[in-house]
C-alpha cells in the first residue's frame, strides 16, 4: 500500500510539473520602470529553448520548472565580457495570460504577449 501511494505521489507530481511546463510555453513580459510603453521579458519555446526580449545584455537561452520554480540559464554580456548566469524564481501564480515570480531579486509581475 504504501509503495503504490508513493507511486501516486511521483505521478502527481510529475503531472503537475509537465502541466506547468506546457503553460508557461509563451512570451512573457514586464513593463521596464524607466521607459514608460516599453516591455522587456523572456520567450519559453518547448524543449527547454528560451530568448530574451527587448535585453540585448542578457540573454535567455535554456530553461526548465523544477519543484515550483521557473529555472533559467544564460549569459550575461558587457564590458567586454561573457558570464553565464542561471536565474531561479518561485512559481507564485500561473495563469492563462498572467504569471508572477518571486526570488533573491524581488517579486515580477508578466503578462502574455500575445
Amino acid at each position: 500500500m504504501k509503495k503504490i501511494f508513493l507511486a501516486l505521489l511521483c505521478a502527481v507530481a510529475v503531472c503537475g510539473c509537465a502541466s506547468a511546463e506546457k503553460q508557461l510555453i509563451g512570451t512573457w513580459v514586464e513593463p521596464i520602470p524607466s521607459m514608460p510603453g516599453h516591455t522587456q521579458g523572456f520567450n519559453l519555446a518547448k524543449g527547454g529553448k528560451a530568448s530574451s526580449v527587448n535585453m540585448a545584455t542578457l540573454v535567455y537561452e535554456k530553461w526548465q520548472v523544477q519543484d515550483g520554480k521557473l529555472i533559467l540559464e544564460g549569459k550575461s554580456l558587457g564590458n567586454g565580457q561573457t558570464i553565464p548566469f542561471t536565474e531561479t524564481w518561485e512559481i507564485d501564480a500561473l495563469e492563462e495570460n498572467t504569471l508572477s515570480l518571486s526570488g533573491q531579486r524581488g517579486t515580477r509581475q508578466y503578462t502574455r504577449q500575445l
